[in-house]
C-alpha cells in the first residue's frame, strides 16, 4: 500500500487533545504510534507507544490495526 493512501487527511489533536481522547479508553481501542527516533523513544515516550521511526512507516504499515484510531505523534 501507498504510504499517502493511508494517511488521508486527518485531524490534527494537541497534546492535551490527545490526554483527552486516550483518557478512560482501554489501550487495545487505538493504535498509539511513535514516530520519532529511536533514541527519542528510549528517552521518553507515553505509556502503550510503540516506535515506528517515520522512516518505517511503509513497511510497517500492515501492522498497523486500521479499524482502531491512530495517534501518531
Amino acid at each position: 500500500m501507498d504510504l499517502t493512501k493511508y494517511f488521508k487527511p486527518v485531524v490534527s489533536m494537541t497534546a492535551e487533545e490527545a490526554r483527552e481522547f486516550i483518557k478512560g479508553k482501554n489501550p487495545d481501542d487505538y493504535n498509539l504510534i511513535d514516530v520519532r527516533q529511536p533514541v527519542e523513544y528510549e528517552l521518553r515516550h507515553l505509556a502503550g507507544a510503540r516506535l515506528i521511526p517515520v522512516g518505517e512507516l511503509q513497511e510497517h504499515l500492515n501492522e498497523i490495526d486500521k479499524a482502531k484510531p491512530t495517534i501518531a505523534y
